[in-house]
């Protein structure tokens, strides 16, 4: 998410950069995941920035508000806020403070959000981002979430990283919607019954992601080898935050600086590592012409 220096939000860079990639080939934005440093935000923020998107001309159908917080209570007004506003399509990842909750509690705790937002047309996603949350997603979990909110709790964002987790959830869940994160098995999940993804790399590069969704039967080599290329700038230096290799790839790309600002207690890459994801970056060349 765009930040001015002092860390709020900058509102008309977050608008302008949805616009560009819904222009660029994408079906819709994420607000507030991962990659858009969601739980850095406050309430009134998340609330405020979805406003303005709506009222920018951006559709309430383009959008899934991720309703991510530390309490439930906060999760619940974020989706009913969304839900009043026509934006039915959610996302949630269950608390991510305690470690490893129960399958038991996981589940309530999204029982709660339901029935809190009260929302006959909610469309919700689970997030599964273990890394991130210290929980996953069983089969057993997700299977009980459908029968509990049979359509309301439509699909899951497969976030692990796992080629072959996400192949199990498309072969367990035919149904449902599951979204993949990791770019480079975006294809191959789809191929076998994936509905799609929600993914960081598309910030950059919406043109290549729209491509490969598109036709995941006929996936040109030249874009399997940009998507390696990009992600692996990710890894150029040991332990650097993604977010920040994202947002110089957008700096570099829009000649915008301000692209580098951070939202505490995440901060700018070193010189060291914005010199070599800079330089791996530039190295891609006229490839870039097509992301």
């Amino acid at each position: 998410m765009p930040v001015h220096a002092d860390g709020a939000l900058d509102t008309s860079r977050a608008i302008a950069h949805a616009r560009c990639m819904l222009d660029n080939g994408c079906d819709g934005v994420t607000l507030f995941g991962t990659t858009g440093e969601g739980p850095a935000f406050t309430i009134a923020e998340r609330k405020a920035l979805l406003e303005s998107m709506l009222g920018s001309g951006i559709q309430a159908s383009q959008i899934i508000v991720t309703t991510t917080a530390l309490a439930l209570g906060d999760a619940i007004e974020l989706g009913q806020h969304a839900a009043r506003l026509g934006v039915h399509r959610q996302m949630f990842m269950p608390p991510f403070y305690f470690n490893q909750p129960c399958d038991a509690g996981v589940i309530e705790a999204v029982s709660q959000v339901v029935r809190g937002i009260g929302d006959d047309g909610l469309k919700l996603l689970l997030y599964h981002f273990p890394a991130m949350s210290t929980y996953g997603f069983s089969h057993t979990a997700i299977a009980e979430l459908v029968c509990r909110h049979p359509g309301h709790v439509i699909g899951l964002k497969d976030s692990s990283g796992d080629l072959a987790h996400a192949l199990a959830l498309a072969k367990a869940f035919p149904e449902l919607s599951i979204l993949v994160g990791a770019e480079q098995h975006v294809a191959e999940v789809m191929r076998a019954g994936g509905s799609g993804s929600i993914n960081g790399l598309a910030n950059v590069a919406p043109r290549l992601m729209a491509r490969v969704m598109k036709s995941p039967d006929q996936v040109a080599p030249a874009d399997t080898q940009l998507i390696a290329s990009l992600l692996a700038l990710l890894g150029a230096r040991p332990n650097m935050p993604f977010v920040g290799v994202y947002k110089l790839m957008l700096a570099e790309q829009t000649g915008d600086a301000l692209w580098l600002n951070m939202r505490a207690p995440l901060c700018p890459l070193d010189p060291s590592e914005v010199q070599a994801v800079l330089d791996g970056y530039r190295a891609l060349g006229s490839s870039l012409d097509f992301i």
